[in-house]
């Protein structure tokens, strides 16, 4: 069974604009972020939600040992900041530029309802993530990012890829240097094209979802 990351899709992007903005009697402005720039921490208070209008955000925490443990990325139109106390538990930090939304909570009743299948989505996503790291090797783990990636572009053939692989090696349990051969490999079978260090080609999707099956 093809494996999915905690990514989030097309299905999760809600109008949350439209939806708080009636609740608020207006929209919320976008605050811009520049790359690597702290949006919370973990200590914070949990008092809003967040949307991205442009950019990309990386949630994350630094184990005893000093390492960083990426928990999910998130991009533009999806939502983050769901917590299940009144405190942050990690750190959210933009990527790159970033055009954030945030909006007070707690909202009315018919909003809440409309978030919580998000919330729970992104749980079950989270969860799914941490068995796939327990049970995949190395290329496929990098492979089932790539599909990933690629779904949520619209299954465009030109994948975007706002994270350094240092980055995605946080969040797949591998060092940078794996990654990296994972991807020189995919070139080399012809599965991958490098257009640059940002954006893949994907010309063979079925030999990648063939290694996640």
């Amino acid at each position: 069974m093809a494996s999915h990351f905690a990514f989030g899709s097309p299905a999760t992007r809600i109008d949350l604009d439209g939806m708080l903005s009636q609740q608020a009697g207006r929209g919320a402005q976008v605050t811009h972020y520049n790359a690597n720039t702290e949006i919370y921490a973990p200590g914070d208070r949990a008092n809003a939600l967040y949307q991205i209008d442009f950019g990309a955000v990386r949630i994350y925490r630094l184990l005893s040992d000093g390492r960083r443990q990426i928990s999910a990325f998130h991009v533009a139109g999806e939502v983050f900041g769901f917590e299940a106390s009144e405190k942050h538990g990690f750190f959210a930090e933009a990527i790159a530029a970033c055009g954030i939304r945030s909006y007070r909570m707690p909202p009315e009743e018919r909003v809440a309802r409309e978030l919580l299948p998000i919330a729970l989505q992104a749980l079950v996503r989270a969860q799914e993530h941490m068995l796939v790291i327990g049970r995949q090797s190395a290329s496929e783990r990098v492979a089932a990012f790539l599909l990933e990636m690629m779904e949520r572009q619209g299954g465009l053939d030109h994948v975007d890829l706002p994270m350094s692989r240092t980055d995605i090696g946080d969040y797949l349990g591998l060092t940078i240097e794996t990654v990296s051969r994972a991807f020189s490999r995919f070139r080399e079978s012809g599965h991958i094209h490098l257009v640059n260090t940002r954006t893949v080609e994907i010309r063979k999707p079925d030999a990648l979802r063939a290694m996640c099956e």
